[in-house]
């Protein structure tokens, strides 16, 4: 699979987000599938940009195709890629991965950002993520590919940080637009885009997948009652 190309980003962020779905990020030998995204833009409150040209925000102005990463809430590191023509800031935030590569070494990394959250005050260590938990979440895909806030600026073409153009398998998918998570501003905007009926998807999930979710449980259990019906009677 081919890198794509910055014009790919230099269009308009709502049209990115949907496209990078089914698209796959690597980075040092592990890799996932796109399967959630937000757009972010600078005349939207919710966006970073929306102050202006700032230290921080600086990458999200500069040429389309960056990795913008920035630090949430003093905690974890967040994968972005910049979009729309240079000057303008917009970016789309990559919010969850179906794992593809490198999948012992996602849940080593994992597993040891777990105990390292879980030690002191006498917590008990959690263990390493099930494999639908790894990069279900902006700050868990991170940390599962081992990206950092040295990657904020680097070339998403080059790397280290690479998105590469949908695999077989992926170049159609379903797409469910939902509003945002996590923010307190512009909450109404339906930028939130995620694969449809995928697993891997973050909490909360869309409200059409959570329908999906209960109706394939609810089929499940009637089919082990089913099952366990058809044993008692033999």
């Amino acid at each position: 699979m081919q890198a794509l190309a910055a014009d790919f980003y230099a269009r308009p962020v709502l049209e990115v987000a949907r496209e990078l779905l089914g698209c796959t990020v690597e980075h040092g030998g592990v890799a996932g599938v796109i399967v959630e995204t937000e757009a972010y833009h600078e005349s939207e409150p919710a966006c970073h940009a929306f102050v202006g040209l700032t230290p921080r925000t600086r990458t999200l102005f500069e040429a389309p195709g960056r990795a913008y990463v920035y630090r949430s809430y003093g905690i974890h590191a967040l994968l972005n890629a910049v979009c729309e023509p240079e000057g303008v800031g917009a970016a789309v935030l990559i919010r969850a991965l179906a794992p593809s590569e490198g999948i012992e070494a996602m849940c080593a990394r994992r597993g040891a950002a777990a105990r390292s959250s879980s030690r002191g005050e006498g917590r008990p260590e959690r263990a390493a993520p099930r494999e639908l938990e790894l990069c279900s979440g902006p700050g868990k895909l991170t940390q599962a590919l081992g990206v950092t806030l040295q990657d904020n600026g680097g070339d998403l073409r080059s790397g280290p940080v690479r998105i590469l153009a949908r695999a077989p398998g992926w170049l159609e998918p379903e797409v469910l637009a939902c509003t945002r998570v996590g923010i307190t501003r512009a909450v109404d905007l339906r930028w939130r885009f995620c694969v449809a009926g995928n697993e891997h998807v973050s909490r909360p999930l869309p409200a059409a997948m959570r329908g999906r979710r209960a109706s394939a449980a609810g089929g499940h259990a009637a089919g082990r009652r089913a099952a366990a019906g058809g044993r008692r009677r033999g």
